[in-house]
């Protein structure tokens, strides 16, 4: 679905067509490990079938013919019933009013807000019957018990899949809560972007965009605008964005297209300045293949800071993470727990419906503490990982701290690692899927849950910091807010100052008095693709 801007409303935008994680060669329409492709009577017959030279991730022909709406609606169904973790939920939905130009009604996943809307493509179709194909039920708070059933379209899908890439300037954007216009800044630019060459540094304001004044814009017209050139620039268009940088006396006016852009999912990595120099810094943004090598280098950077001391105290900032491959997150957990923390215990273990759709043995439901390469984006497999025995993690995170980012720190739990939290409640997604094509779109219906060592994964309802620990998803910490007046890993930005105030005194949260933080503007909450908030297990793997 179009997500669109508006007045009041908490939104953070990606200026790209969607985000995700990569898939390490396996395709995007097999089914879960040892298993073979979900299939039915109806898969593959599509109402506008693939010509046989466009490729799946293996290389393979998709092998559509042709068939129908209804064909994929059948399959559809099928999918749902068979693998949805509460398929029992699901009420009875008949597919008939479901056609092309009619007006159908449509469930907003994040909220269980209803509205109605339009069909006007084969791909609506599908989806609005898709979206009716989900659990109704709240969970304890009252949160939409599935917030997170989706599709993609296979082709936008498949860009992410062995090199991150997406379409756009290379700026992360964010809404701020505002009692009386929109006001948007840039969260953080990738390296070598368009964005980052003409300066767009974090805490950069969008004052215009295409002559639409954004602190005003009311018009449904004027929203579009603003929603298509940060979130979803259309290619060979040229955008116009006049901004006020920090530190610039004036405003600019800076004319961009967007580009291919390969997302680096660590950018910024140290130690940091004294009184602090044994506390090293990780920023993670998204779990996908590329993450792998870049996350190892950065371990070992840390290993050998300090001449050659390392670190003692690691701050990993996940705010803006919205997770990705669970191995790599079991990966990443192994470096910074090492193998004495982590021997004879499991990083997660996953659970499926009652019908255990994909045949999964124990073994194969569980994810170990990877201490070797699984091959994302390293030039083999089974090297020996590095590690930092580190037996306390101080963990940045926000509302878009999500899924397999939320397992690093649910896994590390489990081992005995101990995790302080600052910053905001986390997303509360311990849920998963194999993303599933059919008829050029990919389907991501819930199909795991996963728990840690300790048998913990009821945190549906989030990570909540600086709680006292009576409950398991409480976490010792602090609140504190996303300070966008401050660079990512400058230790006066509000977040990173709370964690290192914690640190240096015995446990203890900074007083309000202090003024760490913007806290009259609140902190952005998440809008983007939910193809980047992600728990995602390969398939065809024997664990």
């Amino acid at each position: 679905m179009k997500k669109y801007i508006a007045p009041f409303l908490l939104v953070f935008l990606l200026a790209g067509c969607g985000g995700g994680s990569s898939n390490s060669g396996t395709s995007t329409h097999s089914g879960g490990p040892g298993s073979a492709p979900f299939s039915t009577a109806a898969s593959g017959h599509c109402a506008a079938p693939r010509a046989a030279n466009i490729l799946d991730q293996n290389n393979q022909p998709f092998g559509d013919v042709q068939g129908s709406l209804p064909d994929e609606m059948a399959w559809i169904a099928s999918f749902v019933n068979t693998t949805y973790l509460w398929y029992p939920d699901v009420p009875a939905v008949s597919a008939a009013p479901y056609t092309i130009g009619a007006t159908v009604p449509h469930v907003d996943p994040a909220n269980n807000a209803t509205s109605t809307e339009t069909l006007t493509s084969n791909h609506d179709v599908v989806d609005a019957y898709f979206n009716a194909q989900r659990s109704p039920l709240l969970t304890a708070s009252g949160k939409p018990k599935d917030q997170f059933h989706f599709t993609y379209l296979t082709s936008y899908w498949q860009q992410l899949t062995s090199a991150g890439n997406v379409s756009g300037f290379g700026f992360q954007a964010a809404q701020i809560p505002n009692a009386t216009q929109i006001q948007i800044e840039v969260a953080y630019t990738s390296p070598g972007t368009p964005a980052a060459l003409h300066g767009l540094v974090r805490g950069t304001r969008f004052i215009r965009i295409n002559n639409v004044d954004v602190a005003t814009a009311s018009s449904q017209a004027d929203l579009n605008i603003l929603d298509e050139a940060l979130y979803s620039p259309v290619a060979n268009t040229s955008y116009t964005f006049v901004v006020q940088i920090p530190g610039q006396p004036s405003q600019s006016t800076i004319i961009l297209q967007p580009v291919s852009i390969t997302l680096t999912p660590v950018t910024n990595v140290g130690t940091l300045p004294a009184p602090n120099a044994s506390v090293g810094y990780i920023l993670y943004t998204d779990q996908i293949a590329t993450a792998e090598s870049e996350l190892i280098a950065a371990v070992t950077q840390l290993q050998q800071a300090n001449n050659g001391a390392g670190i003692t105290d690691l701050v990993l900032d996940l705010r803006y993470n919205g997770g990705g491959y669970l191995d790599i997150a079991s990966e990443l957990a192994y470096m910074i727990a090492g193998p004495v923390i982590t021997s004879g215990k499991f990083f997660e273990q996953d659970t499926y419906n009652s019908k255990n759709p994909f045949g999964l043995t124990l073994s194969q439901d569980t994810v170990p503490f990877h201490s070797t390469t699984q091959g994302f984006s390293t030039a083999d497999t089974l090297t020996p990982l590095p590690s930092l025995n580190l037996s306390t993690v101080y963990v940045i995170t926000s509302a878009g701290t999500c899924s397999a980012s939320e397992a690093i720190m649910n896994g590390l739990i489990g081992a005995g690692v101990k995790v302080v939290q600052v910053g905001s409640t986390t997303c509360g997604k311990p849920y998963g899927f194999y993303p599933q094509d059919n008829c050029s779109t990919t389907y991501f219906a819930i199909q795991f849950e996963g728990v840690n060592y300790l048998g913990f994964g009821a945190y549906a309802d989030g990570f909540v910091p600086g709680g006292t620990g009576s409950t398991a998803n409480n976490l010792p910490g602090c609140a504190a807010n996303d300070d966008l007046a401050h660079q990512l890993g400058d230790p006066a930005e509000a977040s990173l100052a709370t964690a290192l105030y914690y640190r240096n005194n015995g446990g203890a949260c900074p007083s309000p008095a202090l003024g760490l933080g913007s806290a009259k503007r609140g902190n952005p909450a998440l809008l983007r693709s939910q193809a980047r908030e992600n728990r995602i297990l390969r398939r065809g793997l024997n664990r």
